[in-house]
């Protein structure tokens, strides 16, 4: 239905054709052939896993598979599974992967199952799965460089522009199609005698890094060169980006900024107390939600605004898929179809907590007229997907590259020489990164 720079790609372009074909051909497959046996599925707590888990019942009704979930908080998921998967006997059979962080470990590792003959086996998959269905650069990232389909495509999600339709009518202000329209909205929206700022967002070490890396594409830059050996961190570009970040976090922004992670960010949006919030159109459920929001019908969504060189989405790939040492890899891989399914596709995207790497939920006119979310929520995500980039560094320590990056954004929040930061963290972490090129 539309073409898109970073997210669709025509089935032509997959790299298993064969699989297709052989998926789509007629098969013995019975959905109810682990009647009885549990599935172990281990998630962090986001609106995604929680419109899983309000489905669940429709999935073991279908298979007769019970399924066990534990939800934890991202930042303690994350280690978890990495600790977990290094023993070598993880005590889940699916697990969500956010491969924009984890790709290189997942790698590494040897983590996962290979799910390539489970999608060409057509007594193990539904023969409506449609694997063609999947988008080719969200399959791209879904396997390693041995070939190895390491995860299925769960969600490509990217950053948009919230905003508060009643404070802008207030100040006759029009949403910002450009940085500098931004700031000077952000600054004449700001007025702390009524507890009301002109802008949100993370300034927290790490999760702040997301946000800064979004403001950089705004100059047609990443973190790190095309072939991930060199950072950029320093340049005259990523200083200036860091300047703008700065003054619009420091002029514009709630006391404590430099302690929020989106969902502190979130709230205060949501509280009517920010007029701006640049963020994950995956968090945007709430905002929609009258008994959580109180901005409900006066909430926009718009692309995120140009910098001098281009406007770009940043773009975050997730992943499910089945851990080697799984014990139960039957039910793993029914419950892993049945979640990156067509159906379950759709409505993460009628739900508003997903813009899916799939391209049928796109053509579905019935999902925007059921959803709680307004059409301008589903403009934007299309024309987000049009323009989203990946802006995270594809590095094994991709981690420790926030954390480090991230304290020095924290500190120009706070008030630091922004060249002299970048500068610092810059060198702090070439070592890091030239120990991972030796390795």
């Amino acid at each position: 239905m539309i073409r898109r720079r970073f997210l669709l790609g025509s089935a032509a372009a997959l790299a298993a054709p064969a699989l297709v074909a052989r998926v789509g051909a007629q098969s013995a497959f019975d959905w109810t052939r682990f009647k009885g046996q549990t599935v172990e599925v281990n998630v962090p707590k986001m609106p995604r896993s929680d419109v899983l888990q309000s489905h669940h019942k429709e999935f073991e009704q279908l298979t007769g598979i019970h399924v066990s979930l534990d939800q934890i908080p991202e930042q303690q998921q994350r280690p978890k599974v990495a600790l977990e998967m290094s023993s070598g006997k993880p005590s889940f059979d699916v697990v969500y992967l956010a491969m924009h962080v984890q790709k290189r470990m997942v790698e590494k590792g040897r983590w996962m199952e290979d799910l390539r003959p489970l999608v060409a086996d057509p007594t193990r998959t539904a023969p409506d799965f449609d694997f063609a269905d999947f988008s080719a650069a969200g399959l791209k990232v879904a396997t390693g460089a041995d070939g190895k389909l390491n995860v299925l495509p769960m969600n490509q999600d990217q950053f948009i522009l919230y905003w508060n339709k009643e404070l802008f009518a207030e100040k006759g202000l029009e949403v910002p199609r450009t940085l500098d329209a931004m700031l000077a909205a952000a600054r004449k929206l700001t007025d702390p005698a009524k507890g009301v700022y002109g802008f949100v967002g993370r300034g927290l070490k790490n999760a702040n890094v997301p946000v800064y890396d979004n403001i950089l594409l705004g100059w047609d830059q990443e973190t790190i060169t095309a072939d991930g050996r060199k950072l950029l961190t320093d340049t005259p570009a990523a200083i200036e980006a860091g300047k703008f970040f700065q003054t619009l976090m420091r002029e514009t922004a709630p006391p404590g900024v430099v302690g929020f992670n989106w969902n502190e960010a979130q709230t205060t949006f949501m509280q009517g107390r920010a007029a701006m919030w640049w963020d994950s159109i995956g968090l945007s459920a709430p905002l929609v939600d009258p008994t959580k929001s109180r901005i409900t019908g006066k909430l926009g969504f718009s692309p995120v605004p140009a910098g001098p060189k281009g406007a770009w989405s940043a773009s975050f790939l997730e992943g499910m898929g089945i851990p080697a040492g799984a014990k139960n890899k039957g039910p793993a891989w029914y419950y892993l179809q049945w979640a990156t399914g067509k159906a379950m596709m759709s409505e993460m995207f009628r739900a508003g907590v997903s813009t899916p790497p799939r391209s049928s939920p796109y053509q579905n006119a019935d999902i925007v007229k059921g959803s709680m979310f307004p059409p301008e929520w589903f403009t934007t995500s299309v024309a987000s997907l049009k323009i989203a980039r990946s802006s995270l560094p594809e590095i094994l320590a991709v981690t420790e590259f926030r954390d480090t990056l991230g304290i020095a954004l924290s500190n120009i929040i706070g008030g630091a020489d922004v060249a002299k930061e970048l500068q610092a963290a810059t060198a702090a972490f070439a070592p890091v990164l030239a120990k991972e090129l030796e390795a």
